[in-house]
Protein backbone atom coordinates (compact mmCIF):
# COMPACT_ATOMS: atom_id res chain seq x y z
CA UNK A 1 0.00 0.00 0.00
CA UNK A 2 1.70 3.74 -0.71
CA UNK A 3 2.10 5.76 2.52
CA UNK A 4 0.37 8.84 1.17
CA UNK A 5 2.17 11.32 3.64
CA UNK A 6 5.17 10.29 2.96
CA UNK A 7 4.31 10.63 -0.89
CA UNK A 8 2.29 13.97 -0.54
CA UNK A 9 3.02 15.88 2.34
CA UNK A 10 6.06 17.82 1.05
CA UNK A 11 3.75 19.24 -1.66
CA UNK A 12 1.51 20.63 1.08
CA UNK A 13 4.37 21.90 3.14
CA UNK A 14 6.57 23.67 0.46
CA UNK A 15 6.75 25.34 -2.89
CA UNK A 16 6.87 21.84 -5.01
CA UNK A 17 4.16 21.63 -7.08
CA UNK A 18 2.37 18.91 -9.77
CA UNK A 19 2.90 19.49 -13.59
CA UNK A 20 -0.52 18.74 -15.62
CA UNK A 21 -0.66 19.50 -18.94
CA UNK A 22 2.49 22.37 -18.99
CA UNK A 23 0.76 23.95 -15.93
CA UNK A 24 2.16 23.95 -12.42
CA UNK A 25 -0.67 23.00 -9.93
CA UNK A 26 -0.94 23.36 -6.22
CA UNK A 27 -1.45 19.93 -4.25
CA UNK A 28 -4.82 21.32 -2.04
CA UNK A 29 -5.29 17.62 -0.70
CA UNK A 30 -4.72 13.85 -1.17
CA UNK A 31 -6.71 10.84 0.19
CA UNK A 32 -8.24 7.23 -0.09
CA UNK A 33 -11.42 6.67 -2.16
CA UNK A 34 -13.25 3.59 -1.92
CA UNK A 35 -16.74 2.48 -4.32
CA UNK A 36 -18.29 2.36 -0.72
CA UNK A 37 -17.03 -1.97 -0.25
CA UNK A 38 -13.97 -1.55 -0.69
CA UNK A 39 -10.55 0.66 -1.60
CA UNK A 40 -9.77 2.01 -5.26
CA UNK A 41 -7.12 4.01 -4.93
CA UNK A 42 -6.19 7.70 -4.10
CA UNK A 43 -6.39 10.71 -4.54
CA UNK A 44 -4.74 13.83 -5.12
CA UNK A 45 -7.08 17.48 -5.02
CA UNK A 46 -5.05 20.57 -6.65
CA UNK A 47 -6.69 24.15 -7.38
CA UNK A 48 -8.18 23.03 -10.46
CA UNK A 49 -8.51 19.01 -10.86
CA UNK A 50 -8.97 15.94 -8.85
CA UNK A 51 -6.94 13.28 -9.77
CA UNK A 52 -7.43 9.56 -9.39
CA UNK A 53 -4.73 6.37 -8.77
CA UNK A 54 -5.36 2.85 -8.52
CA UNK A 55 -4.13 0.74 -5.58
CA UNK A 56 -0.65 0.43 -7.40
CA UNK A 57 -0.56 4.45 -8.06
CA UNK A 58 -0.94 4.03 -11.20
CA UNK A 59 -2.89 7.28 -13.32
CA UNK A 60 -6.36 6.57 -13.81
CA UNK A 61 -8.31 9.82 -14.44
CA UNK A 62 -8.64 13.39 -13.72
CA UNK A 63 -11.66 15.16 -13.28
CA UNK A 64 -11.96 19.22 -13.19
CA UNK A 65 -13.42 20.72 -10.28
CA UNK A 66 -15.92 23.24 -10.75
CA UNK A 67 -15.47 26.79 -8.73
CA UNK A 68 -18.67 28.46 -7.80
CA UNK A 69 -18.62 32.11 -8.30
CA UNK A 70 -20.91 34.75 -6.13
CA UNK A 71 -22.33 37.34 -8.28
Amino acid sequence: MIHLDQTYESYLKGDKKFRIDGIEERIRGYGWHCDGNELKGHYVTTDNYKLFYNMLGEYVEKTPIKHLVNI
